[in-house]
């Protein structure tokens, strides 16, 4: 298998849910995103998100979904907000994002393994 990942290295992405706790549009994005504000449970607490899901989902709609998130990459500037974590999504068939989700209800802060 071509470029094939080690297993130690994939456990050092460290992938988590939260849940939505805040949504809101980010007019300022170059593409079309939305802020969110995700907790993630209460060893790592609440983090930022600068997400490109606005082709598909509604900012009011959204706080209380849980989510998949990498939460141990460097924090990354989004014009005037910072991205604490990378929210997890898979591309439909118009390449618009669909979040990565349980399929049911799980603590926040488990991890994905």
């Amino acid at each position: 298998m071509s470029g094939a990942l080690a297993y130690d290295d994939f456990l050092k992405v460290d992938i988590r849910v939260g849940t939505i706790l805040r949504a809101e549009p980010f007019p300022e994005a170059r593409k079309p995103a939305i802020k969110l504000w995700i907790d993630f449970g209460p060893d790592l607490g609440t983090r930022k998100s600068s997400a490109r899901i606005a082709h598909r989902y509604d900012p009011g709609r959204l706080p209380g979904r849980q989510v998949a998130a990498v939460v141990n990459l460097p924090p990354r500037q989004i014009g005037p907000f910072m991205s604490e974590v990378l929210t997890l999504g898979f591309p439909d068939g118009a390449g618009e994002v669909v979040l990565a989700a349980p399929e049911r209800p799980v603590p926040d802060g488990g991890r994905l393994y």
